[in-house]
C-alpha cells in the first residue's frame, strides 16, 4: 500500500485517471469473430431464449448465469461458489460449470476435489453421460457441479457441444451458473455466448474496471442474444463489486461506489467487503457465504443472492464505519 507521499501521489492521480479511462474507452465494443452465425435454418437445441423469458411456470428451462470478469484475480469462483450455494439454499436447483478448461479450481471452492472422476469435456466427447459426470453437493441437495478438465485444453470446446450440455442441464435445473475464465479467450467466450444473465466482478481499481467495461461490450455485441436481435432481450448484465474497502474509497486510495457505477454504467447486485476469510473458506472447501450473517462478507454474498433473485435490499458494507471518540483521541 502506497504510504507517505506515495499515497498522495495516488490520490491526488485518480481524477487525472479516471478521466484517462473515460477517454480512453472505445466508441463500439470490441470484436472477434462470432462463434456462429445463427441462420433461421440452424436448429436451436438450446430453447429460444424468449422461452426463458416469459415463461412463468415450472415448465420452461433454466436461466444461465455466467459469472466473468475481464481482470483475472477479482472473485470470480469465489463469488460462482457462493452464488450457487446461495441459489440451492433458496430451494433453486442449481448446477455451476466450471468453464475454465485446464486450469480448475471450482471444486477446490466446493471441496469436491476428491471426488471429480468425469468432467465438463468427458461429457462433451461423449465419454460418460451428463449425470455421472455431474457431482451434487453433500450439504446443499439441490446444488451439483460440473468439474473443467485439468488434461484438456480449451480447443475442446466447440459451440455445438456446448449448446448441448447446457441444453441438458437447462431441462434438469433451475439455474446453470457458468464459472467463466477471466478475458475474451475460448472458455470465456463459449460461457458468455448462451448467457441470459451475466454478472460482471470487478475490484475498486481502475485496471479491473477497464477490463470489465471490454467485457459489458463483448457480451452486448456477441452474445447469442445480440445475434438473433430485437426480438429477445438483451443479456441481463449487472455488477459484482468485490474486495470493497469503504476507508480506503473515502480517502479517495481506490474507486468508490459511485465511481464504479459511472465508468461502467450497470446496476450493482452486490459489494463484497475485503475479508480474510474468503482465504481461509477456500482452503476449507467452503463457500464463504456459509458463515451467515455473522460474517460480514457472507452477509454481502446473502444479499447479492436476494437482489438476483428479485428481492429490494439495500447495500451494505459501503460506508466507513464511524471512529469512536476514543479512537480519534488515542489512535
Amino acid at each position: 500500500e502506497p504510504t507517505g507521499g506515495a499515497a498522495t501521489m495516488t490520490v491526488i492521480g485518480f481524477n487525472t485517471a479516471r478521466l484517462a479511462f473515460s477517454r480512453a474507452r472505445p466508441s463500439r465494443p470490441w470484436t472477434a469473430a462470432p462463434l456462429r452465425s445463427l441462420a433461421t435454418s440452424h436448429p436451436l437445441v438450446l430453447s429460444h431464449p424468449s422461452d426463458v423469458d416469459t415463461t412463468e411456470t415450472d415448465g420452461g428451462r433454466g436461466r444461465i448465469v455466467c459469472i466473468t470478469s475481464g481482470k483475472g484475480g477479482v472473485g470470480k469462483t469465489t463469488s460462482a461458489a457462493s452464488f450457487a450455494f446461495g441459489l440451492a439454499r433458496r430451494g433453486r436447483r442449481t448446477c455451476v460449470v466450471d468453464f475454465d478448461i485446464g486450469l480448475r479450481n471450482l471444486d477446490i471452492h466446493l471441496g469436491m476435489e476428491r471426488r471429480v472422476i468425469f468432467d465438463f469435456v468427458n461429457v462433451l466427447m461423449d465419454e460418460c453421460t451428463l449425470n455421472q459426470a455431474l457431482i451434487k453437493d453433500k450439504r446443499e441437495q439441490k446444488l451439483a457441479m460440473l468439474a473443467a478438465s485439468q488434461t484438456r485444453d480449451k480447443e475442446s470446446l466447440t459451440v455445438d457441444g456446448v449448446e448441448r450440455v447446457l441444453s441438458e442441464l437447462s431441462q434438469m435445473f433451475d439455474y446453470v451458473v457458468l464459472d467463466s475464465p477471466a478475458g475474451i479467450e475460448s472458455g470465456a467466450r463459449h460461457a458468455m455466448y448462451f448467457a441470459d444473465d451475466a454478472i460482471i466482478v470487478t475490484n475498486p481499481e481502475l485496471s479491473s474496471c477497464r477490463d470489465a467495461d471490454k467485457m459489458i461490450g463483448f457480451i452486448s455485441s456477441r452474445s447469442r442474444r445480440s445475434e438473433i436481435g430485437d426480438a429477445v432481450n438483451p443479456v441481463s448484465q449487472t455488477l459484482l463489486i468485490t474486495r470493497y474497502d469503504p476507508e480506503r474509497a473515502a480517502a479517495e486510495e481506490s474507486l468508490s461506489l459511485l465511481d464504479i457505477e459511472e465508468l461502467l454504467g450497470l446496476p450493482v447486485v452486490g459489494v463484497i467487503p475485503e475479508s480474510r476469510d474468503v482465504l481461509t473458506c477456500t482452503n476449507l472447501g467452503t463457500p464463504i457465504i456459509t458463515l451467515g450473517e455473522e460474517n460480514d462478507a457472507a452477509s454481502a454474498y446473502s444479499d447479492m443472492v436476494d437482489r438476483f433473485l428479485g428481492e429490494e435490499k439495500e447495500l451494505r458494507f459501503v460506508m466507513p464505519e464511524p471512529v469512536s471518540f476514543f479512537k480519534r483521541i488515542f489512535g
